[in-house]
């Protein structure tokens, strides 16, 4: 049996979400409540109190994992994977049970984890190894691939707080993926940066996986945690439901796709922002509420429960191992202010986007959705819709099930004629 690199045992992480004490009240509702909570006792009454919900991010979570194995954690937002990372990264520590890394860690869990932002890039290289326990000569020795990577050598001597987004998660991708570490935890990092980048990650991180190194990688992109793992494991709502070959992993967390996507859109939990305003329903279809079918016209429509000043809606439409397609964004077509009085009441608001000729080939697809108004980012849901494409025609061409890919484009060949000068057009 090979020598365990991460262990951990009956692991537990519980937040509390809602008042503690007075919260963030203001002084004046402070000074109010002090001041009438004499009448109140005399009276017989006590002051209630909101009670605080709890939240078990990760729950009984036992894993044991070999050196050398690359595993993915997969799972939908608030499955618990950053937090597993973040407990073996020892930025937050477990309510229950213990998680144990042998070797030294490097971690790419956000943008800039570990950097000091009044350092320049240089400086927070050479402090990043030495957080993790390397000799300045070793640093030395992998200081200028980690710079050749990153793309930054002109700002080298700049302080890290002046870089862009861009610039940031190159340099901390570069030093987390160059420095001799035992265990590498990344969460997300392919997710981030320019195509060009997002290519160069991927073949840094197959290197790494052949070197021989531990690594715990989360990604949403299945096909790219078939592609770096041979092993999955799937947690939901904090428990590991499934721990097993990488196939066999991707294949149930589908499964488990195909059941979130039959609850009620406004009954979902696993959603992010302000929630001012929420989708309740999306639905697509063919003309007439036909089937949906390649070169077919098609139609999305988004229900929300109310409406805002510049609200926007973005459809990212994904294939069915979560590999991004494209995206359908409602951008400046976004509501005006003037058509939205600041003290309206929420009303029932429906975005509807019309694809004139779906380019998309037989097969299973889902849609993500993002609908941005007051507050940034207003809701948004993952794998809000599943829905199938079926066989059809395109530009008088027809496509078949076998169809290879993901999208049909309309194309055009001229090729020669054996034995001539001639050519010959013919469309594809």
């Amino acid at each position: 049996m090979s020598l365990q690199a991460v262990r951990t045992e009956r692991l537990g992480k519980r937040y509390v979400i809602g008042e503690r004490g007075y919260g963030y009240d203001t002084l004046r509702e402070r000074l109010g409540r002090l001041a009438t909570a004499p009448a109140a006792r005399l009276a017989g009454r006590r002051a209630t109190r909101t009670e605080p919900e709890i939240l078990d991010a990760l729950s009984d979570v036992s894993l044991a994992i070999g050196q050398g194995e690359v595993v993915g954690l997969i799972g939908g937002n608030g499955a618990g994977k950053s937090t597993l990372l973040k407990i073996l990264s020892r930025i937050t520590e477990p309510t229950s049970g213990w998680g144990r890394i042998a070797g030294r860690v490097g971690s790419l869990l956000e943008v800039g984890t570990g950097f000091h932002p009044e350092l320049t890039g240089r400086e927070n290289i050479y402090l990043n190894g030495a957080i993790l326990g390397m000799r300045r000569a070793e640093i030395r020795r992998k200081f200028d691939e980690i710079v050749a990577f990153a793309e930054i050598e002109r700002f080298l001597g700049t302080p890290v707080k002046r870089y862009s987004s861009g610039m940031y998660v190159r340099l901390a991708f570069a030093v987390a993926a160059h420095l001799q570490t035992e265990v590498l935890l990344v969460d997300e990092v392919l997710a981030v940066g320019d195509a060009a980048f997002q290519r160069k990650s991927l073949g840094r991180m197959e290197a790494v996986a052949h070197e021989g190194r531990t690594v715990l990688f989360v990604s949403h992109n299945m096909a790219v945690i078939q592609a770096l793992c041979t092993r999955g494991v799937v947690l939901r709502s904090g428990r590991v439901t499934m721990d097993g070959p990488v196939g066999d992993a991707v294949g149930h967390y589908l499964r488990t796709l195909e059941q979130a996507s039959e609850v009620d859109l406004l009954h979902r939990t696993d959603r992010e922002g302000w929630h001012g305003i929420m989708v309740s329903a999306l639905q697509v279809t063919g003309p007439d509420g036909a089937a949906v079918a390649t070169g077919a016209p098609a139609r999305f429509v988004v229900t929300l429960t109310g409406l805002q000043q510049k609200t926007t809606c973005t459809l990212s439409v994904l294939n069915n191992l979560g590999q991004p397609v494209c995206r359908l964004d409602s951008g400046n077509v976004g509501i005006a202010d003037a058509t939205v009085p600041a003290d309206a009441p929420d009303t029932t608001a429906v975005f509807v986007c019309d694809v004139p000729a779906l380019p998309l080939l037989p097969g299973r697809y889902r849609v993500d959705v993002e609908v941005r108004g007051t507050h940034h980012i207003e809701d948004k849901v993952s794998t809000a819709l599943l829905f199938d494409v079926q066989s059809g025609v395109l530009a008088g061409r027809p496509v078949p099930a076998t169809a290879v890919g993901d999208v049909e484009v309309e194309h055009r060949w001229t090729v020669p004629v054996l034995g001539g000068t001639d050519t010959v057009t013919t469309d594809g």
